[in-house]
């Protein structure tokens, strides 16, 4: 049998499941009272975190569903997307709107090798 690794994991959902050698978690902004440049900001730090948490880096992201509450922060996201994705080895990704609720500003789903 494959063995699936949970971490983290509540009645609702697992903060981090590995299985194979791919990980698959989810980022919020821990502080939602951030606009939108802090909130995408804190994600990506976020992800840097949860990647050393796993013993994976940037380098082994595989691919980022990226939900933000309005599109007009797609300016926000790139410019710091841009300074923090490893030039060379870019996820694959997508961005949609999507209704986050009054404060969640962006939200991402994120998949990475491990």
């Amino acid at each position: 049998m494959v063995q699936i690794q949970r971490i983290g994991d509540s009645p609702r959902w697992s903060d981090i499941v590995i299985h194979n050698g791919v990980a698959h978690w989810v980022e919020v902004a821990d502080d939602m009272t951030q606009d939108a440049r802090g909130q995408v900001a804190q994600v990506l730090s976020q992800i840097n975190a949860t990647l050393d948490q796993i013993g994976s880096s940037r380098e082994n992201l595989l691919q980022i569903l990226i939900y933000l509450s309005d599109l007009e922060h797609g300016r926000i996201l790139n410019e710091l997307w841009d300074a923090w994705v490893p030039r060379g080895h870019t996820p694959v990704r997508a961005c949609v709107q999507a209704g986050l609720g009054n404060t969640c500003r962006v939200e991402m789903v994120i998949t990475a090798a491990v």
